[in-house]
């Protein structure tokens, strides 16, 4: 074997093991450590990778414990006989033909087609890019990777090792239902039991849920305008009757709800417009529900990103007959990948929510509901949203200068903080064309039109994240986006009156 040719990387994230496991993993791969061959001794191959001995000893039992290798008394390692068998059989048969690409009419087949249907879009390698106003992204840096190391090595200890190896069937762990009930409903005004809350895969999951257990055909569905196109998406695949709502200064016109059905807003914080709900309206939806047998689903989406307005209660804490089915996640203030969420509704509803999730998933993942557990019982969590709030804050306040120096009145200062701008150009702008010419230059913006329901009518809009850009890039950012426009033929500089922040036809 040419394992001279071989080596080991120090500062690499894998540990010296690993690396020696992968290198003699992939030579049997690739043939060059043929069945029954030997491999180098634990002192030859230490020396030559300048590493201890006993490291090249623990990688050599791991493999011949996974049955790679095996030991052979006063003789050394060896390739497995049958490691080049099992190899060959566990791969795919290149000889296999692949099936033909129109054998079957899969359209025909489809019940629906969610592929058709219109999304937000946004740049796989978006972290290439030096100035990456995209929103729902979490700046790594400021998360506590230490605390939420330890959470997990707690989680791992054997006194919590029934909470991720046992199979709950479709219960939670009780100790982050708990801790959502303490540490994150009690801060928005909810009260709920714990037969009441029921732990998700994230925000996405609990509204999937709730929409295939509620939304029939014939079921009228009453969606903001703009608003979150992933739960347009979801309801037209349910119900022939979606209606769109639209939105102004005081948020979702509850003046336009008709007769009963379903409601999905987002009352503290609009979907993408940044506005607040009026309490006014927030009695008058409450109103429309108990006289018209109405449900309403709260997604309470960035709740904990309120630094700058006055404390806001969800609309979950007004309702006093249970007609609010209210939606958390955290996603934005944790990480999106970790896919955490919740739901709070009346115990008979929760019952058959839980029932519909085990014909899905089961549960989410026990380590990664007790991990998060902990990190709410040990004050981490809060310890994380401070940091959080200071930091957009701060960012908030440097893309509001930005904005208005150069797009000035193209868009509202959102007054609850949050993590983004909605920006309202001219008529003849065309945010889709702005965003391509931005691009060649580093910056990344999400067209607006795929918020409303008529995005052919509403071109001009665009938002502005900065939950994932350093504060410092900002300004330069915002000008590269003004220069982008400039080469289009648009003058940012042209003061627009920025107060309607629904459709502009």
């Amino acid at each position: 074997m040419r394992y001279s040719l071989f080596h080991v990387e120090r500062m690499e994230a894998a540990t010296l093991q690993a690396q020696i496991r992968e290198m003699l993993v992939t030579a049997m791969l690739a043939g060059q450590l043929p069945a029954s061959s030997a491999v180098p001794s634990t002192r030859a191959m230490a020396k030559r990778l300048k590493v201890s001995r006993n490291t090249v000893m623990l990688a050599y039992q791991a493999l011949a414990a996974d049955g790679y290798l095996v030991a052979r008394e006063r003789s050394g390692f060896y390739v497995s006989p049958d490691v080049r068998k099992g190899i060959v059989e566990a791969q795919p048969k290149k000889s296999r033909p692949r099936a033909a690409t129109g054998a079957i009419d899969w359209n025909s087949r489809l019940r629906v087609s969610p592929s058709q249907q219109l999304n937000i879009q946004k740049p796989e390698n978006w972290h290439d890019y030096p100035y990456p106003f995209i929103y729902g992204q979490v700046d790594a840096s400021l998360f506590p990777i230490t605390a939420w190391r330890d959470c997990m090595r707690q989680a791992m200890s054997l006194k919590w090792f029934d909470a991720w190896t046992d199979d709950r069937f479709n219960a939670d762990d009780p100790m982050l239902v708990e801790q959502i009930r303490q540490r994150i409903l009690t801060r928005r005004g909810v009260m709920a039991e714990s037969d009441e809350i029921l732990v998700t895969m994230g925000a996405q999951n609990a509204l999937f849920l709730i929409a295939n257990l509620l939304v029939k055909p014939d079921t009228p569905v009453h969606v903001e305008d703009p608003g979150y196109p992933d739960i347009r998406n979801m309801f037209a695949l349910l119900s022939n009757d979606l209606r769109t709502i639209s939105v102004d200064g005081q948020g979702l016109r509850t003046q336009e709800l008709k007769d009963g059905g379903i409601v999905f807003t987002t009352p503290s914080h609009q979907f993408p417009t940044n506005v607040t709900l009026s309490l006014e309206r927030r009695r008058q939806l409450l109103g429309w529900a108990s006289d018209n047998d109405g449900l309403i689903i709260e997604d309470d989406y960035e709740y904990e990103t309120n630094y700058r307005g006055e404390p806001t209660p969800a609309l979950k804490s007004l309702d006093r007959e249970g007609r609010v089915l209210y939606v958390g996640s955290l996603s934005k203030s944790m990480m999106p990948g970790i896919r955490m969420g919740f739901l709070v509704a009346p115990a008979p509803l929760v019952r058959e929510l839980r029932a519909m999730r085990r014909l899905m998933l089961r549960h989410p993942p026990g380590n990664n509901q007790r991990v998060v557990a902990l990190f709410l019982a040990l004050g981490r969590h809060d310890a994380l949203i401070n940091r959080l709030q200071r930091t957009y804050h701060s960012r908030w306040e440097a893309m509001d200068e930005a904005l208005g120096r150069h797009f000035p009145g193209w868009s509202q200062s959102p007054v609850f903080g949050g993590t983004s701008f909605w920006v309202r150009g001219p008529g003849d702008l065309d945010a889709e064309k702005l965003s391509v010419e931005a691009l060649k230059d580093g910056v990344v913006i999400e067209p607006g039109s795929v918020f409303f329901a008529r995005p052919d009518s509403n071109r001009n809009f665009f938002r502005l994240g900065f939950s994932s850009i350093p504060e410092q890039r900002i300004s330069e950012g915002i000008e590269r986006l003004a220069a982008a426009a400039m080469q289009m033929g648009i003058d940012p500089l042209s003061t627009m009156d920025s107060s309607p922040v629904s459709a502009s036809g």
